[in-house]
């Protein structure tokens, strides 16, 4: 039985082998400790309890006794009222009368308040009631709104119309009949500005708005006085001049105005060229509380002395930059020259103070402020700003300068003969009307259109050498959908909103990257994408490719062709020293 036992034994042994050998079992090592190793143990030993021969008092937790007022340092609030007695709140509660519970409940909504701005509150702004706005949301709703400002006390943006609390209730209603459900972002910033009278410099793009966010601190301004006031007066002239640098922006700008101001009883008058400057007087004679002029004809009824500016408190530069491109600087300077002196803010920090800016607000006796809008901001803007506005609040929307982002811009290298196959392929393709084409000169314009109409198009023109009656007559034909393109000169690249443009074509291109940008400004307008196809020529465009290289390569929604940027021309910036490299450099031995 012994030999057995043994037999079995070796056999499993004999098997284990055959195992590791074939079937590649591996045996686990025995890890060899050192001596000098140390193993660390976590646990205290039972023999290192000290705690055997405690005292019964320190059995229970000792608690700090408060008598109703203080916490422990350290530890949270909140758990500690929760774990304190509720022996003094009841005992207080009965003793309290009305008056005293009343007080209290303010005070614990006080309390509440306090400690919701000690913990972090990640909800976003969209969420928050405006008492509940942090500055950590103000900045980030500037930012979402791509809103930047500098000067000093600028107040917070508007969120909505409602919730300002800063229009009267008569414009809201106005606000809501013209369709205007949210503020766009220069609005959101300008118009609080504008309320606190302060003189504003609004750098933004084409389409953005503009016109109504310094539109509705003048109406509020104007509704503020006295009806019976502002009709006894109104051989002093107007409260308020617009400036703009052409007459189609002026006939815009007055459209708006109107729109609002015919229901607040607010009369307006244009002053432009084309139009009898007698019918004009007529009008200014009856009076006005606001005056909406281009430069030269305003000069021209001033010193005709059919117009006074002797009330004027309110001025407004739209489109500061073209007037300046125009040579309008002089004539800007003269008008603002004929205003009162007597009302001019202070050249200190008072004109960054609210409270003495609005002082005499809601009379004519108030300082007189200046609203400056730009699309970019040229050395003769800032001089015409540094000369005439006081501490301006200076507010940036988006990329200065830089065409929409929702405009998709598309390039064609061609040369001059190609342009007119290549514009007849595009319009084939059906695109929604209406189509603004761009041109540099007025005979081309006119022949352009001309062709079109012969090819079955419905095409009017609009430049410099046209009538007042003929330039209205095109816009109206292709706002109301008589007419589906319109071929213009440079007089439409800034200012005229037409809607819903959905194609802008520069047929010939611009002559600097300025013009280029407000001309495709024309589409993409009011949040919604457009088209820009602009037809180049590596001959006649040199000067413009550098910079219409960097613009398509900075939108998001265009491809830069290949020709484009690999074109010599597009490479270096006009007029820049290039250094040639080494190998490129031809060496003349004698």
């Amino acid at each position: 039985e012994k030999n057995s036992v043994i037999e079995y034994k070796d056999k499993e042994r004999e098997q284990a082998a055959i195992k590791e050998r074939y079937l590649g079992i591996m045996k686990k090592k025995r890890r060899i400790r050192r001596l000098n190793d140390r193993k660390f143990v976590f646990d205290w030993d039972a023999g290192d309890d000290t705690s055997q021969d405690y005292n019964f008092l320190y059995k229970d937790r000792h608690t700090v006794q408060f008598f109703g007022r203080g916490h422990i340092a350290g530890i949270d609030i909140k758990a500690q009222k929760k774990d304190q007695s509720k022996f003094y709140g009841e005992l207080l509660e009965k003793r309290r009368t009305a008056e005293e519970k009343e007080q209290e409940k303010k005070h614990q909504k006080n309390l509440a308040k306090k400690e919701a701005k000690q913990k972090w509150d990640d909800r976003h702004w969209s969420e928050k009631n405006l008492d509940e706005m942090a500055e950590r949301d103000w900045r980030i709703f500037k930012e979402d709104y791509n809103i930047s400002c500098k000067g000093g006390r600028i107040p917070n943006p508007i969120r909505s119309w409602r919730e300002s609390g800063l229009l009267q209730k008569e414009i809201l209603e106005v606000i809501e009949i013209a369709g205007y459900k949210e503020p766009t972002p220069i609005q959101r910033q300008a118009i609080p500005i504008g309320l606190q009278n302060r003189d504003i410099i609004g750098v933004a793009e084409t389409g953005s708005g503009k016109t109504a966010a310094f539109l509705f601190p003048l109406l509020k301004w104007i509704t503020s006085l006295p009806k019976l006031e502002r009709f006894d007066d109104q051989d002093q002239g107007p409260y308020a001049i617009i400036l703009a640098p052409t007459r189609e922006l002026a006939q815009q700008i007055e459209e708006e105005t109107i729109k609002f101001a015919k229901h607040l009883d607010i009369r307006t008058v244009a002053i432009i060229g084309g139009i009898s400057r007698e019918e004009q007087g007529f009008k200014l004679r009856q009076g006005c509380e606001i005056v909406i002029a281009t430069p030269g004809r305003l000069i021209d009824v001033l010193e005709n002395r059919y117009l006074v500016l002797a009330q004027c408190t309110y001025v407004v530069m739209d489109e500061a930059d073209r007037m300046i491109d125009m040579g309008f600087e002089p004539d800007v300077q003269k008008i603002l020259e004929y205003l009162p002196v007597s009302n001019q803010k202070p050249d200190n920090d008072d004109a960054e103070d609210d409270q003495k800016m609005l002082q005499n607000f809601s009379s004519k006796k108030k300082y007189r402020q200046t609203v400056m809008f730009t699309a970019t901001m040229p050395p003769a803007v800032e001089r015409l700003a540094r000369s005439y506005l006081r501490r301006p609040a200076m507010v940036y929307i988006g990329s200065v300068g830089k065409p929409t982002e929702r405009t998709e811009q598309i390039v064609y290298m061609v040369s001059p003969a190609e342009k007119r196959k290549k514009l007849v392929q595009i319009l084939e393709q059906g695109i929604e009307p209406p189509i603004i084409i761009f041109v540099n000169q007025k005979k081309g314009a006119d022949v352009l259109a001309k062709s079109l109409e012969k090819m079955g198009y419905n095409a009017c023109t609009l430049h410099g050498g046209k009538g007042q009656e003929q330039r209205e007559f095109a816009l109206a034909s292709l706002k109301g959908g008589t007419k589906d393109i319109l071929v213009a000169t440079d007089v439409a690249g800034r200012g005229i909103d037409i809607k819903d443009v959905s194609l802008v074509i520069n047929y010939d291109m611009a002559k600097s990257i300025e013009d280029y940008t407000h001309r495709i400004g024309r589409t993409g307008r009011a949040g919604k994408t457009g088209i820009a196809i602009s037809f180049v020529s590596a001959e006649h465009d040199s000067a413009v490719l550098y910079d219409l290289k960097q613009l398509i390569m900075a939108s998001p929604v265009s491809n830069c062709p290949p020709e484009l940027a690999n074109h010599p021309d597009a490479q270096n910036k006009p007029g820049a020293v290039v250094q040639k490299k080494r190998k490129e450099e031809t060496i003349f031995l004698q």
